[in-house]
């Protein structure tokens, strides 16, 4: 990023090398990200987060009153607010389907299929829930949905997914798939990326609109970009991009994603079996090993913030959530077991003796 940033300064932010390099950078950044979701280039724009490429196509679909959105009871609140704000406008109804408490992809499909409606025009629903950490059946809800007769358009945010589950074909299933660089990937804040479908290029209008929206600036015409990059805005901090390229390679040297991902449930698997086997610790995932690196768990009759502040300060960095109240340990391709025993005997020294089964 430093050296990104230097030469950057020495050409110059306006100099006459410097557009070329940065379209340069831009385009291997764009590159490397659609070989990592399945997709081409062209149906990839860059983001400054998950919540923006969510949002930023979602308000460009058409939608006609009395229509309804369908999310799951698993989604961001950024996400949940944008779509709240979104049936306000235009006089849309939010319906949920329950996914938290789901076990398998059937009771996944089952919840949806009680919650469809004639006129549900756009699902919504995680890769990866980021509270139980429950990866989700893209593919068969993609299924499901273009059996529709309005084939509702699909929402997937891949906030937990991107980096630590092997993605297969579910980025070209969805017609949105928002994801972010500095979770799983291990990049620097402030940038992502949104895949987005065809038929959502297709149909879609540019909303927040800057020059990078523009194909050609100044021309007859239509001025949008044919592709993705209509939902590209302006200026961004372009070492950004050499970061997660960079963090992005550094994982690939891991192994491949399938690779990553078995090493990810190994360490989460050690986790979850950890907690398992003290009693006053509860995952809450109890009836499978987790299928993901995140864990969540609860510990009855203790306060959740408390004892993450508590490992804070002995430098174990958990996540308290509040639906369902509980905290989340996540396990990547860096997570050793030498770790992992250590969070579990810090968790045993906050309890206190005896604690264990």
């Amino acid at each position: 990023m430093v050296d990104s940033w230097q030469t950057l300064q020495s050409l110059g932010p306006f100099g006459s090398d410097a557009f070329p390099w940065m379209a340069r950078e831009t385009a291997a950044l764009r590159s490397t990200l659609a070989h990592w979701c399945g997709v081409s280039p062209d149906r990839l724009a860059l983001t400054e987060n998950v919540t923006g490429g969510c949002v930023l196509p979602l308000w460009g679909l058409p939608f006609q009153a009395g229509e309804r959105l369908l999310l799951s009871d698993a989604e961001h609140p950024g996400v949940v607010a944008a779509a709240l704000e979104l049936a306000r406008r235009h006089d849309l109804t939010i319906d949920r389907f329950p996914v938290q408490r789901a076990r398998s992809a059937a009771d996944v499909l089952q919840s949806l299929e009680e919650r469809l409606q004639p006129r549900t025009r756009l699902v919504a629903l995680s890769h990866l829930l980021w509270n139980t950490g429950m990866p989700m059946p893209i593919e068969a809800v993609a299924d499901r949905l273009a059996a529709h007769p309005l084939h509702p358009w699909l929402l997937v945010d891949a906030a937990q997914a991107m980096g630590s589950l092997a993605l297969g074909s579910v980025p070209d299933r969805a017609d949105i798939y928002a994801f972010t660089g500095h979770k799983w990937c291990c990049g620097p804040e402030g940038l992502g990326g949104v895949v987005l479908s065809q038929r959502l290029l297709a149909t879609a209008s540019p909303t927040l609109i800057g020059w990078r929206s523009l194909a050609d600036e100044g021309q007859g015409g239509s001025p949008w970009h044919a592709d993705a990059r209509r939902f590209e805005v302006a200026t961004s901090c372009l070492p950004l991009g050499a970061g997660l390229r960079a963090s992005l390679a550094a994982l690939e040297g891991c192994g491949s994603d399938v690779e990553r991902e078995t090493v990810i449930r190994q360490r989460s698997q050690r986790l979850w079996q950890g907690l398992r086997d003290r009693a006053e610790m509860e995952p809450l995932l109890q009836e499978f090993p987790p299928a993901s690196g995140l864990v969540s768990f609860t510990v009855p009759g203790h306060d959740p913030q408390r004892l993450v502040m508590a490992l804070a300060q002995r430098g174990l960095h958990l996540r308290m959530l509040a639906d369902p109240p509980c905290l989340r340990a996540c396990t990547h391709v860096v997570t050793t077991d030498e770790e992992i025993d250590t969070l579990l005997e810090h968790l045993d020294a906050l309890l206190g003796p005896g604690r264990t089964s």
